[in-house]
């Protein structure tokens, strides 16, 4: 209901644009050397909280969505026991972000010309201007990772496990601000996009194992992917 009221407002009041659209847009003119159209670049400020809070509540609107017609209606029909129920609930919320968020960060690496051009993770920082979509990744990414701290009492988590959920929101937060703040957005973005490839394969393989006990295989490819992905994040971070 807050959300909408936000939405709705902006149509009549220039106020509540901060909390839905992008803010710090840099138009960069055109030239005869770089492009014939003008660019739209945006860099970071204060009203970015406003536009992160908005799509806080639109995270949880739809966790609550996933909830209740998918997760809820399996949890029915297989009667699991009170901690395979928790432990399915956040696997089937992660594993459907963890999907979204590597798609959408690979295809914004594809068309940045990241993965064919890998020198421009580096190359001219500090990366203080950034397009759109980029913008919108770690806005929507700081977005989510916020909305899992009301979570914890929509969820109603138990009290043993309220703090490694803590520590374990607030390093997401940590690393996704710290990447966004310190301009280092292209580095954050691969290394992200690696991270979440590798913890969806465990989220999912953890589904699969709460249906039928004998699925162990993903377990093991995903252990292999684990080392592997740390490994390759410590090569691009030194480089």
């Amino acid at each position: 209901f807050v959300a909408l009221v936000f939405f709705l407002f902006q149509i009549t009041a220039k106020a509540a644009v901060i909390f839905v659209t992008l803010q710090y847009n840099v138009t960069i003119p055109a030239t005869e050397e770089q492009s014939a159209e003008t660019i739209s670049l945006y860099h970071y400020g204060i009203k970015d909280l406003a536009t992160i809070f908005f799509y806080m509540l639109v995270a949880i609107i739809i966790h609550a969505i996933i909830q209740e017609y998918v997760l809820d209606k399996i949890n029915r029909r297989m009667h699991f026991s009170k901690t395979k129920h928790s432990k399915f609930n956040e696997s089937g919320q992660l594993s459907a972000f963890y999907l979204f968020s590597c798609v959408w960060g690979t295809s914004i690496l594809v068309s940045e010309n990241y993965i064919s051009d890998p020198t421009s993770l580096w190359r001219d920082y500090p990366h203080t201007l950034i397009p759109f979509q980029m913008k919108f990744f770690y806005i929507l990414q700081l977005a989510y990772w916020f909305h899992a701290f009301p979570e914890l009492y929509f969820q109603k988590t138990k009290k043993e496990d309220i703090f490694r959920q803590i520590v374990y929101i607030g390093l997401y937060l940590f690393h996704i601000a710290g990447a966004y703040l310190l301009n280092l957005t292209h580095l954050g973005l691969v290394l992200l996009v690696l991270h979440y490839f590798v913890e969806f394969l465990f989220h999912i393989s953890r589904l699969f194992y709460f249906s039928d006990e004998r699925y162990q295989k993903g377990f093991s490819l995903w252990a292999v992917l684990f080392v592997l992905g740390r490994l390759l994040t410590l090569i691009l971070s030194v480089l």
